[in-house]
């Protein structure tokens, strides 16, 4: 008989709020000032914002006072990556018609800001991530006197790749120390370890909803180096907040929030990822045993993301077959749900346009137990022998 318990294994397109961030909610809610007001209502409301500020900081090593602009708050991921992408190209007129290195693989967010710049002239380079690595080879000749932005995703969201940045960035910085690094970190944060520092990114994109705080927050972390050197400029303007980054008023609740559930997701995380790593392996041991292909990455992995192919059934019919056991998988990005396109990112990876249609990425959060895999594994080999036998 199905169970009709909800099984959330779609972590990797939102999250639920967790307790710190829901209580951050509750108490911002109740104060209301603008954060660019001078009064006392309005300097409550600027103490919330700098906090949450100092909080994501922290979490990605960074003590001390901060820089004007070095840590911007934005609407989502996709905007700080077009903050970051966008605001690098315009920031300097000699860098019209450089050079740009990305991935293959890129979320949308990267992707499209990155054909924005073909459109105008600049020249992007795309490195092959076949297999879930980054073909350095064909890096290492990318590279040259003209490259000025290296643009590079931490973890892919849909087959849970994760690249080796710090090598990349090294090898960019040892070309030409100016050269302008992003990354964007959004599957990353809080799920694998690293700092901007030590990878030597100058951008890193956040975004609020992938780790338990609510949708509509992101931020763009940018390294005292790209500061110093003016490497950017605000794409959005208006009334000058956030250090004349992003105007706007600021979203209160939601950077309350963030900064809330990044101080607990950091305080928890070496507890978390073993849990998702556990989760992630035993999958794997389920999955495989019901003879299903796991396009696993041949280099380093995430520890919440699996993607698997069906066998000639297309994803979307597995999705709703799913869906009445109560369990919610994907497909892909849930960005690219309504693009109704095969995933560039599983073919970057290598897979054929009829495998591609046929996968779904599973990914975890720190709530989710073994016992959910299993319901998954049941229903999967339930529904796959149903499905098959009516297509034959």
């Amino acid at each position: 008989m199905k169970s009709m318990k909800e099984i959330y294994l779609d972590n990797s397109a939102t999250t639920a709020l967790s307790e710190a961030a829901k209580k951050a909610v509750s108490d911002a809610v109740e104060c209301y000032g603008n954060p660019s007001s001078l009064h006392p209502v309005g300097q409550r409301s600027r103490a919330i914002v700098e906090q949450a500020r100092r909080e994501i900081a922290a979490t990605l090593g960074v003590r001390g006072p901060l820089g004007a602009g070095q840590l911007v708050f934005t609407s989502c991921g996709s905007e700080s990556d077009n903050l970051a992408i966008l605001g690098v190209a315009y920031a300097k007129s000699r860098r019209r018609g450089g050079r740009v290195i990305t991935t293959d693989s890129e979320h949308a967010g990267v992707e499209n800001a990155m054909k924005a710049l073909e459109n105008d002239g600049f020249e992007v380079i795309r490195i092959s991530t076949k297999g879930g690595e980054l073909d350095f080879e064909q890096y290492k000749n990318a590279l040259n006197d003209r490259t000025f932005l290296v643009s590079m995703m931490m973890v892919n969201n849909e087959t849970g790749a994760w690249y080796d940045l710090k090598r990349a960035f090294a090898m960019a910085k040892a070309k030409n120390p100016d050269i302008v690094t992003h990354t964007d970190a959004v599957q990353g944060y809080l799920k694998v370890p690293f700092t901007p520092a030590a990878i030597k990114a100058d951008f890193v994109t956040l975004s609020g909803h992938k780790i338990h705080a609510p949708k509509g927050i992101g931020a763009l972390y940018v390294s005292p180096e790209a500061l110093k050197r003016r490497d950017y400029v605000p794409l959005l303007l208006g009334g000058g907040q956030e250090s004349g980054f992003r105007s706007g008023t600021e979203n209160l609740i939601g950077i309350a929030a963030f900064g809330a559930a990044a101080k607990d997701g950091f305080s928890h995380l070496q507890e978390r990822t073993r849990h998702l790593c556990d989760l992630r392996d035993y999958a794997v041991e389920k999955l495989s045993a019901l003879g299903l292909q796991l396009n696993l990455p041949s280099g380093s992995r995430a520890p919440h993301i699996v993607n698997l192919t069906l066998p000639d059934i297309k994803s979307e019919t597995m999705l709703h077959a799913l869906s009445s056991y109560g369990i919610c998988v994907s497909q892909g990005s849930a960005c690219s749900t309504h693009a109704k396109k095969v995933s560039s990112a599983l073919l970057a990876f290598g897979l054929p346009d009829t495998q591609a249609e046929c996968s779904l990425r599973v990914s975890f959060g720190y709530e989710n137990t073994r016992e959910d895999v299993d319901a998954l594994a049941e229903a999967l080999k339930t529904e796959i022998e149903r499905l098959v036998k009516i297509h034959r």
